[in-house]
């Protein structure tokens, strides 16, 4: 059986690139799969493909491609482009505001107590009217459903900077894939919260990312830190949590069953949840999930590295593994590290991405 990669268009970035490759490579090892590189999609394959995406897939697209289940890919399969976005966090400003087909009311309902306080809208008038409710308790966080890492996000702290942010946004697809706003938190700490099953083997880890700056001085992805257990997230909620941490596996796993009910044709082999914790302005302590993703991610190196791990030892029950990612020629990998990518990017420069298992 051949296992692909397969991407949309052209990386700007050859460490996404290389380690993308890697994580095929890595996880064709451990099925025993022949790794055959990118997915060509004009190309007639003889036999079962297990598929590799760097994006979440559609259900027509996922039918096309011979994806009947969640042992067929390592990553996700949507019914609708919206619900592998943030904007299913929050419910609608009210229930005759605009929504695409397939929008579900319930899933609101289902995350009370498990987001912070926000609305999805999908026109300018529904983010109007959502973001001056929002106003009346605080300042606001504009968030591009499309964005990642927290890119395109803006504070809104008053009607005038309001206006001024909604009509400088791009609206393409806005009706299709919407546009969150959100209460606004200080002192955030932000937990990573997943899932991976690979075949018979089921694994689930929760810790925290951190940040690092690149060759600009900006603050980017840095890496994760993460605990892993073999099972469900029941098996996270065995261990002797903080309370912090243990409420964040609590929301994370309220998340992916609702969105499982809520969104039929949605299935999974690789889920991740970031949950948020900080102080909004009426100096009250949050906590509850930003969003979800059923794609490869920044956890995944240290995700393949623990799923080596309790693979080679069957009577493994946690393990801890991290990712890293330097700028500039800083962090030396560690001996024993899975190197991802190690020299210099067109754009970003010297760096170096790696996985590494705690002993």
């Amino acid at each position: 059986m051949l296992l692909h990669i397969r991407g949309r268009g052209e990386f700007a970035h050859q460490h996404d690139a290389a380690t993308r490759r890697e994580i095929g490579r890595r996880l064709a090892a451990l099925k025993g799969f022949r790794f055959d590189g990118e997915h060509d999609a004009g190309r007639d394959y003889p036999g079962p493909l297990y598929l590799v995406p760097s994006d979440t897939i559609l259900s027509d697209e996922a039918s096309a491609l011979g994806i009947a289940g969640e042992g067929d890919l390592f990553g996700g399969v949507v019914p609708h482009a919206f619900v592998a976005t943030k904007a299913i966090t929050h419910p609608l400003v009210d229930p005759g505001a605009e929504a695409p087909p397939g929008w579900s009311h319930d899933f609101a309902r289902h995350m009370e107590g498990a987001v912070v306080e926000g609305f999805t809208a999908f026109t300018l008038d529904d983010a109007r009217r959502a973001a001056l409710r929002l106003l009346e308790r605080g300042p606001l966080r504009l968030k591009p459903v499309l964005a990642t890492s927290g890119r395109g996000q803006v504070t809104v702290r008053d009607e005038t900077e309001l206006d001024a942010r909604l009509g400088a946004l791009d609206t393409d697809g806005l009706s299709e894939v919407g546009l969150v706003l959100e209460e606004d938190l200080a002192d955030v700490e932000t937990y990573s919260v997943g899932q991976v099953r690979l075949d018979d083997l089921l694994v689930s880890y929760v810790g925290t990312q951190g940040t690092t700056p690149n060759a600009r001085g900006e603050a980017v992805y840095g890496g994760s830190d993460l605990l892993f257990a073999r099972g469900g997230f029941d098996a996270l909620l065995d261990f002797d949590l903080p309370q912090p941490i243990r409420l964040a596996v609590i929301q994370a796993s309220q998340y992916d069953a609702a969105a499982l009910e809520c969104f039929p044709g949605l299935f999974a082999s690789r889920r991740n949840y970031d949950v948020a914790q900080g102080i909004n302005c009426r100096d009250r302590r949050c906590s509850g999930v930003l969003e979800q993703s059923w794609r490869l991610g920044g956890a995944t190196g240290a995700e393949i590295a623990a799923l080596e791990a309790f693979l080679a030892d069957t009577g493994l029950e946690q393990a801890r593994a991290s990712t890293v990612e330097r700028y500039g020629g800083s962090g030396r990998p560690p001996a024993g590290a899975t190197i991802y990518f190690q020299g210099t990017d067109d754009v970003e420069g010297p760096m170096v991405k790696y996985a590494v298992i705690a002993p």
